[in-house]
C-alpha cells in the first residue's frame, strides 16, 4: 500500500450491529423476506412460525451460485439497476440490499436454501462461527444434488429465535406492508391465507401528477359505527410496500379526524434505508406533501357533508318545531312584530277582532277590498340582500308569518364567523360556533339555542337602533315560545 493512500474497510461486527438494529420491530424481517420473494417473481410465499423457528419459502426463480454472491453482497446495487422483475414485470421493493440481516433482530442463525434449474444449494449464516474470525468473511456454502421433484425457489430459516411472534400481529403488519393486491401473488401465515384488509366507507379516489411522477390513491371516510382510532391515517406506499402511516393534518380536524383512512402511492419518493421514514427534504416529497394538501382539502369537505347529512335529520326536526313555538309567541304578542312580520286576519275570520297569521301569508277578504279602495303609493324596490354561497348541506326553513315571512339558514360560516346575522328577512346561524357545536349535541338545549337566536334577530328587525328594548322584546318572545 503506498504511504500517502489509506484502505476503506468495515469491521465485520459493524455489519451485525446493522442487522440487529435495522429496524424497530422484529416483525418487520418477516416483512423484509417477504417482500425479496416478490422480487424475485415469487407467485406464492409461505411462512411457518413456530416457537423456535420462522420458515419462509417462495415459488420464485431461486438463485445460482453468482445470484447468491450477489445475495450476500452487503449494499449491492442490483435492484436498483434492474428495476424490473423479468418474468412479472414487477417494480422491484428493495433498494440498498442490507435488509435480509435484518434476522438478527430476532436469532443468530439462519439459513439459506435455493434451486434454480440445475443448481442446488445451501449457504449458513451462523453470527457465533462468523465473528471467531475477524479476518474471514466466508460462509458456509453446501452445494446438492438437483431433485427434479422440487421446484425453483428459496427458503429462509431463522433458528435460535431470542424473541416471541405474535401471529396476530405479523399478520397485521403483512397487510400494512405487502403487496398482497398484486396479481400472482399470495401469502400464507400458518397455511393461512392473509388478504388485503377491506374498509367499508364512502371511498374517494384521486390521480394526481407532479414533476417527478404519479400520486394515486383511494381515501375511505369509514361509517361512525365503524370507527377505529388505531385504523386512522393514511398508508403511504412505494412499490405497493407501506413506508409509513401519515395523518397530513387530520389530527386537527374539527370532527370526523378518526373516519379517515386509505393508501396513498407515490413510487418517485426517496426512502430512509430502513425503510421507515420518507427523506423529508427532498424536492420529490415537498411535491408529494402540497398534492396530499390538496387532496385532504376534499376529503375534509366531504367528511364535514357525511357528518352533516346525519345531523341534519335532527336540526331540521328542531327548526321546524322551533320556527312553529316563534310563529305562535309572534301572534301572542303582534306588537312586537317587525312591519314584514304583522299578522293579518285570516281568511274568512275578518271582523271577528282577532288578529292572526294566513296561512299563505296573504292579506285575508276584508283586507285586499280595503287595498283596491285606497291608492297603494309606489312603493321603493328593496335590494336583495347579498348572502353568502352555500354548503350542500345547508338547512334552510321558513317562517310563513305576515306578508313576508322569515327565512332560517343554518350553515358553515367557520368556527371563527359570527355566530348569528341578518341579511333582509334571512336570518343565517352558523353551525361551526363553538356554541352551536355544544348544544346540538342535547335536545332540549338545542330548542332554546335556536329559539333564542331567531327571536334575538326578529327582535332586532323591529327597532335595530334600539338594543335595549330589542332585548325586552326577545325575552318576552322566548318565554312564550318555550312556555
Amino acid at each position: 500500500m503506498a504511504e500517502n493512500t489509506i484502505s476503506v474497510t468495515v469491521d465485520k461486527t459493524h455489519i451485525v450491529t446493522i442487522g440487529e438494529r435495522l429496524y424497530g420491530e422484529s416483525v418487520e424481517l418477516i416483512r423484509e423476506l417477504v417482500n425479496n420473494a416478490y422480487d424475485a417473481d415469487a407467485s406464492e410465499v409461505r411462512i411457518k412460525i413456530s416457537d423456535d423457528e420462522i420458515i419462509i419459502s417462495d415459488n420464485g426463480s431461486g438463485m445460482d451460485r453468482k445470484d447468491i454472491e450477489q445475495y450476500f453482497n452487503i449494499g449491492s446495487p442490483h435492484k436498483r439497476l434492474h428495476r424490473k422483475s423479468p418474468k412479472f414485470d414487477r417494480d422491484r421493493i428493495g433498494e440498498f440490499g442490507i435488509g435480509k440481516f435484518a434476522v438478527l433482530s430476532a436469532c443468530p442463525y439462519f439459513e439459506v436454501w435455493t434451486k434454480k434449474g440445475d443448481f442446488q444449494a445451501k449457504v449458513v449464516f451462523d453470527k457465533d462461527e462468523w465473528e471467531k474470525s475477524p479476518e474471514s468473511w466466508n460462509l458456509p456454502f453446501f452445494a446438492e444434488p438437483v431433485d427434479s421433484e422440487k421446484p425453483d425457489g428459496t427458503v429462509v430459516t431463522l433458528k435460535k429465535l431470542r424473541k416471541k411472534f405474535n401471529l396476530a400481529d405479523v399478520e397485521r403488519r403483512l397487510i400494512e406492508s405487502v403487496p398482497l393486491k398484486a396479481p400472482h401473488f399470495s401469502v400464507f401465515l400458518n397455511d393461512k391465507k392473509v388478504s388485503p384488509r377491506f374498509v367499508p366507507g364512502h371511498r374517494i379516489p384521486f390521480l394526481e401528477g407532479t414533476d417527478f411522477g404519479v400520486v394515486h390513491g383511494e381515501i375511505i371516510i369509514t361509517p361512525i359505527s365503524r370507527t377505529d382510532a388505531k385504523e386512522a391515517g393514511v398508508e403511504c406506499k412505494v412499490k405497493q410496500a407501506t413506508i409509513r402511516r401519515d395523518f397530513f393534518g387530520i389530527e386537527k380536524w374539527e370532527i370526523g379526524a378518526a373516519r379517515v383512512t386509505g393508501e396513498v402511492n407515490a413510487d418517485f419518493l426517496p426512502i430512509t434505508s430502513d425503510r421507515s421514514d420518507f427523506i423529508r427534504d427532498s424536492e420529490e416529497y415537498k411535491a408529494f406533501r402540497k398534492v396530499m394538501e390538496r387532496v385532504m382539502e376534499r376529503v375534509k369537505k366531504t367528511v364535514e357533508e357525511l357528518s352533516d347529512f346525519k345531523q341534519n335529520r335532527r336540526t331540521k326536526r328542531v327548526l321546524t318545531e322551533v320556527l312553529e313555538r316563534v310563529k305562535d309567541s309572534l301572534f301572542m304578542n303582534p306588537e312586537f312584530c317587525p312591519e314584514g312580520l304583522l299578522p293579518v286576519g285570516e281568511e274568512g275570520k275578518a271582523g271577528e277582532g282577532t288578529p292572526g297569521f294566513t296561512g299563505s301569508g296573504k292579506p285575508g277578504k276584508t283586507e285586499r277590498a280595503a287595498a283596491k279602495t285606497e291608492e297603494q303609493p309606489k312603493k321603493k324596490r328593496m335590494k336583495r340582500p347579498s348572502v353568502k354561497p352555500l354548503t350542500p348541506t345547508a338547512v334552510v326553513k321558513r317562517l310563513a308569518a305576515g306578508r313576508e315571512g322569515v327565512s332560517c339558514l343554518i350553515d358553515h360560516f367557520g368556527p371563527e364567523g359570527p355566530e348569528c346575522e341578518t341579511q333582509g328577512t334571512i336570518i343565517t346561524i352558523n353551525r361551526d360556533h363553538p356554541l352551536h357545536q355544544r348544544a346540538v349535541k342535547d335536545r332540549e338545549a338545542y330548542i332554546f339555542y335556536l329559539a333564542r337566536l331567531i327571536t334575538q334577530e326578529i327582535s332586532l328587525m323591529k327597532d335595530p337602533r334600539n338594543p335595549r328594548q330589542a332585548f325586552e322584546r326577545q325575552s318576552k318572545l322566548l318565554k312564550d315560545a318555550l312556555a
